[in-house]
């Protein structure tokens, strides 16, 4: 297949026109291509969008462990410019999180839309005191037994693990557990020695900054202050306008520039419902009308119900500029699970996940692998 006349922008997030030559799922040639193909003028063409940390959307979740749960959320992400995501599990015991890996092993490479391209681990090693929307009930230490066995039963597709350090002996187990995946630090009560602590260990991400850790004040950095001041941490952020506001928003790009940030949906099987009660890990998440996330019943903020695109226009809204909105919610998180060679920008030897949007920033195509969604 070959597009011509493509204004997009390139690796190297500036915007350019050319021809696109489309084989085998990949982009193999961008330049001048004196051959007849599809015009693509009219329309601006953006890489594939990346979330690397959803549960669920559309009715599904990744924690049902199921097949028609996992087309639901891959069907979904593809109608909102999302191309390649991570089914993100919640804390549960540990027969549950096994069945739920195990599924999304078998369903890897059978997608009905959107790429599964990891698995991301929201706990269960993590903080009671910072459990926020996951359920107490299953919070445990960490081991490098149950991980070891996880990671094995998922084929090796766990890219994420959120932890706390400060909730058990986590020296040995960020030590062995990062040589295999990320670990982020999240769900926490860790104060800034801690988090250094965890970070020299191998930790180098954080998991919905802002969001059930620590924050930042003048005298202790907390786990908010400690991760932004490290250029070695990628850091997650909900743009939904209320897991963060707009001001905190713009203050933390400010401090982490364009190469840190990691825009997440987190959301979960409300996204795309409108108002409702939608089971989450075990427990009734509630969605009010012109709600901008999920409650749980005692008022615990919850996952989200957006998604990565319209976060990125929410993102230029807020007054980021459109080249670091943009590597926030593609190349960057693609990094932060190392698979940048791949997914998250335009590029030859790069898989064709393409999104078409118009002068007003609505999609209009979505291509993954090369094929129209």
């Amino acid at each position: 297949m070959i597009l011509k006349n493509v204004c997009f922008y390139n690796e190297i997030f500036e915007k350019e026109v050319a021809d696109f030559r489309i084989e085998n799922g990949e982009i193999t040639e961008i330049g001048i291509i004196d051959e007849d193909g599809r015009d693509m003028s009219g329309m601006t063409a953006l890489p594939g969008f990346v979330d690397i940390h959803i549960h669920g959307g559309n009715g599904g979740d990744f924690s049902d462990a199921s097949k028609d749960a996992n087309d639901k959320i891959s069907s979904y992400l593809a109608k909102h410019g999302v191309t390649s995501f991570c089914g993100t599990t919640m804390t549960l015991d540990n027969q549950t999180l096994t069945d739920i890996v195990k599924c999304g092993k078998a369903y890897a490479g059978k997608e009905a839309g959107a790429k599964l391209v990891g698995i991301n681990l929201e706990g269960p090693f993590i903080s009671y005191d910072k459990k926020g929307a996951q359920n107490g009930a299953f919070v445990r230490a960490g081991t490098v037994e149950e991980f070891n066995q996880l990671f094995e039963d998922s084929g090796e597709m766990v890219k994420l693990i959120t932890i706390a350090p400060e909730a058990f002996e986590s020296e040995a187990f960020i030590k062995e557990v990062s040589k295999k995946c990320v670990v982020s630090i999240g769900h926490t009560s860790a104060n800034s020695k801690e988090t250094q602590r965890a970070i020299h260990l191998g930790a180098k991400h954080a998991t919905h900054l802002y969001n059930a850790m620590t924050g930042m004040t003048h005298r202790e950095a907390g786990v908010v202050g400690t991760v932004m001041d490290n250029e070695n941490v990628m850091c997650e952020l909900i743009c939904d306008g209320g897991h963060v506001c707009p001001a905190v928003v713009r203050n933390t790009f400010r401090i982490l520039g364009e190469n840190r940030v990691c825009v997440i949906s987190d959301s979960m099987r409300g996204a795309g419902f409108g108002a409702g009660e939608f089971d989450l890990g075990g427990q009734t998440a509630y969605v009010y009308e012109n709600g901008k996330y999920a409650v749980l019943e005692d008022g615990t903020i919850a996952a989200s119900i957006t998604n990565v695109f319209d976060e990125f226009k929410n993102l230029l809204d807020f007054g980021i500029d459109f080249k670091t909105a943009l590597k926030s919610c593609t190349i960057n998180p693609a990094k932060a699970i190392g698979l940048d060679a791949k997914i998250g920008s335009l590029a030859p030897n790069k898989c064709a996940d393409i999104v078409f949007v118009d002068e007003k920033l609505e999609l209009k195509e979505v291509y993954i692998n090369g094929k129209r969604a």
